[in-house]
């Protein structure tokens, strides 16, 4: 079982997107079983709220089903997580000041490094909070691309 947290700054746009993105792209390959996802927020602004109504409206408009709950990043998400995957560089430093261990740093990536085109790959997942629904659909279309690379790398992996 390979277990991935998506990780933003308030759990309402970009990290509940690439849960759901994610999950349905596991759930569409049959790789319920060995693969898990979860998001949470590095603060603790909207603990227990839906996603943003945008980021609802959207993922809808792409085919997808979001159903999580906000939630705040915490040290045990280390023990129960294999991989972490930050939407910025900000919320990279914020989870990493709660890392014990380097076995925990490594842990920690960028979700655009798995970007297919090089140059992005240290490019943050940019916040759509402030936009317009094409600033929803922009990270959509990031997500979308980096979560294909992620599950390439990972099936790759995984027994059987």
């Amino acid at each position: 079982m390979i277990r991935i947290l998506f990780v933003c700054l308030g759990n309402i746009c970009r990290s509940p997107l690439a849960e759901g993105l994610m999950q349905h792209k596991i759930t569409e390959r049959g790789l319920d079983s060995l693969i898990k996802v979860d998001s949470c927020g590095t603060s603790d602004y909207h603990i227990g709220e839906l996603p943003d109504e945008r980021t609802l409206r959207n993922a809808k408009e792409n085919g997808i089903s979001l159903k999580h709950r906000g939630r705040q990043f915490s040290i045990d998400d280390f023990r129960h997580f294999d991989k972490i995957l930050v939407m910025d560089s900000s919320n990279k430093q914020n989870v990493l000041r709660l890392a014990r261990s380097k076995e925990e740093v490594e842990k920690v990536k960028l979700l655009r490094s798995y970007e297919p085109d090089i140059k992005s790959r240290h490019q943050d997942v940019p916040d759509p909070f402030y936009g317009g629904e094409q600033s929803f659909q922009e990270v959509y279309d990031i997500l979308n691309r980096t979560t294909d690379q992620l599950l390439m790398e990972i099936h790759g992996k995984i027994p059987g």
